[in-house]
């Protein structure tokens, strides 16, 4: 009997599992677990999704450096994919249920809050990422200009931590917790270029032979 490889298990697996809070989104909704102000509900969670999806993403080449396990970037596509995934529904959720398309009084807003502006900003740079995420987009763009392209996922983490900060002006304590898990994932990989983690990724995989 063929042994059955866990690859093929891990990647719906994991697929899964990132559906697994707009199932329970959807659920809630037909169950009437929302609140009164359902709007806002769907917004806040899909927003808080985008942006648990976009640190989920940022850290697959940490752990992946420290760990020394490279398979873990075959997921990093698809956690990408449902990073953006989530962030149109919530772009979706203003453009469309809050604001029924009103772009005058969109025009507004955005110049009023700053959190929208930020929103925005997130939103967007996240698109040319997502269009260009497949193996033939590396191809034609050729993989240095790949990878500049796709280091706006930082910006647009960035941007959505703004966006989470200006939105609750009062009790900032989860922004900032996002704040202080993007500052270790960027700073990660600003002290990787200068190759400090070297030594303990080589004491990682010297314990995983020995």
């Amino acid at each position: 009997m063929p042994k059955l490889n866990p690859r093929w298990i891990l990647k719906p697996a994991v697929f899964l599992i990132c559906l697994v809070p707009m199932v329970w989104l959807a659920w809630d909704t037909v169950s009437g677990n929302l609140t009164a102000n359902w709007l806002e509900d769907f917004r806040d969670r899909t927003g808080i999704w985008t942006l648990r999806f976009l640190m989920i993403t940022l850290s697959v080449t940490p752990l992946r450096r420290i760990t020394g396990w490279h398979s873990l970037i075959r997921f990093r596509r698809m956690l990408g994919l449902f990073t953006f995934f989530h962030s149109f529904l919530h772009f979706i959720t203003y453009i469309w249920l809050d604001q029924f398309f009103a772009f005058d009084e969109i025009l507004k807003d955005i110049t009023k809050r700053p959190f929208i502006i930020s929103g925005f900003a997130g939103f967007f740079l996240l698109i040319p990422l997502a269009i260009t995420s497949t193996k033939k987009w590396i191809g034609r763009l050729g993989g240095k200009r790949w990878q500049m392209l796709h280091r706006f996922i930082y910006v647009s983490a960035v941007a959505g931590v703004l966006h989470y900060y200006w939105r609750v002006k009062l009790d900032v304590r989860d922004p900032v917790a996002y704040g202080v898990l993007l500052a270790v994932l960027l700073g990660f990989r600003a002290f990787s270029r200068l190759n400090l983690f070297k030594p303990l990724v080589a004491r990682v995989g010297s314990e995983k032979s020995a």
